[in-house]
C-alpha cells in the first residue's frame, strides 16, 4: 500500500513520520512546497502525477484566530482542498482519511460528544472544516472522518511546548478554567489510524469517528499537570475565558465520545495524563 500522508511538516504529519519505519506500507509525504492547499490546479497536478492507496489528509489552515481574518483562505484549504482531493480519489478509487476537529462542534453541552451530535461551528475555523467533512461526503461513500480535539505533540507549536517555555520564562501565568475537554498526544492519534488501516479489508467501515486520548480537563489543569511532570516552577492562575479575550469562539465543552472508534476497531486509547508523560519523555531527550 502506498499512502499519501499532507501537513507532513505539521505535528500529526510529523508523527506519522515518525512511524514510517514501524509499517510496512511505503509512505509519501507532502506539505505546501509540494502540494499548495489554496491552489486548486497546484493540488490536481500533485495528485495526478501522485500515485497512492490512501491518503491521509492532516494539512489544514489551523489558526483559529487568524481564520477570523483570512476567511476565504481558510475555506480555501479546509472545504475546497478537500473536495480536491475527495474528486481525485473518487476518479481513482484512492481511499481517504480526513482529519477534523472538535471544533465544528459549538460546545454548549455537558456530556462527551458523539458522532451522532449536530454540527453547529462557532467560529470560521470551525464552519470551515465542517464544510470540508460535508464536501467529502457529498463525493465520497467510503471516506474516514476522524475528529479530534487539543492536539500536542514533540514536534510543531502546540500547547504543551507553549507553556513549557513560557514556564522558563515568568513565575506566573494564567490560563482559562472554563473550558473543558482532553488533549491528544498526535502520536496516539497517528498510531490509532495506521491500526484501522491495518485491519482493511476485513474490518472496513467507514464513516464520522472521534478520537482523542481519555480523561475530562480544562486548560489550567492541563497547564497545571505539565509544569508538575515536568519539573516547572510556575505557578498558575485559574481565569474565566471572559479574562483572557480572542477573536474565535472556543467550544466550552469539547470532550468526545471516543466509544464507537474504540469498538469499531479495538483500540486502546491512552489516558491523557499517561500520554502527557510520554511526550514530555520524548521532548527531554530531544533537547
Amino acid at each position: 500500500m502506498r499512502i499519501l500522508v499532507t501537513g507532513a511538516n505539521g505535528q500529526l504529519g510529523s508523527e506519522f513520520r515518525a512511524l514510517t519505519s514501524q509499517h510496512s506500507a511505503e509512505f509519501i509525504f507532502c506539505d505546501v512546497d509540494e502540494m499548495d492547499l489554496s491552489q486548486e490546479s497546484s493540488m490536481e497536478q500533485f495528485l495526478a502525477n501522485t500515485q497512492s492507496d490512501l491518503i491521509i489528509h492532516c494539512g489544514a489552515y489551523t489558526q483559529v484566530d487568524g481564520a477570523e481574518d483570512q476567511k476565504e483562505l481558510a475555506f480555501a484549504i479546509n472545504a475546497n482542498a478537500p473536495a480536491v482531493i475527495a474528486r481525485h480519489c473518487a476518479n481513482t478509487g484512492c481511499r481517504l482519511i480526513q482529519v477534523s476537529t472538535d471544533y465544528v462542534f459549538d460546545g454548549t453541552g455537558n456530556m462527551p460528544i458523539s458522532e451522532e451530535d449536530r454540527p453547529n461551528a462557532q467560529s470560521v475555523y470551525g464552519a470551515s472544516k465542517l464544510e470540508g467533512e460535508k464536501q467529502i461526503l457529498s463525493i465520497l461513500d467510503n471516506a474516514y472522518i476522524i475528529r479530534t480535539s487539543w492536539v500536542y505533540s514533540v514536534y510543531g507549536k502546540n500547547f504543551v511546548k507553549t507553556m513549557l517555555r513560557l514556564g522558563q520564562e515568568r513565575d506566573e501565568l494564567n490560563v482559562v478554567v472554563d473550558q473543558a475537554g482532553t488533549p491528544t498526544y498526535a502520536a496516539d492519534l497517528a498510531a490509532a489510524i495506521l491500526k484501522i488501516v491495518d485491519q482493511w479489508p476485513s474490518n472496513d467501515q467507514p464513516g464520522i469517528y472521534h478520537y482523542s486520548n481519555w480523561g475530562v480537563l480544562s486548560w489550567y489543569d492541563f497547564a497545571k499537570t505539565i509544569f508538575d511532570l515536568a519539573g516547572v516552577k510556575c505557578h498558575v492562575n485559574p481565569i474565566s475565558s471572559s479574562g483572557f479575550p480572542v477573536k474565535a469562539q472556543r467550544p466550552a465543552f469539547s470532550v468526545l465520545d471516543k466509544t464507537k472508534i474504540a469498538s469499531t476497531f479495538h483500540l486502546d486509547i491512552p489516558y491523557w495524563r499517561d500520554s502527557l508523560k510520554r511526550c514530555l519523555e520524548e521532548i527531554r531527550k530531544m533537547k
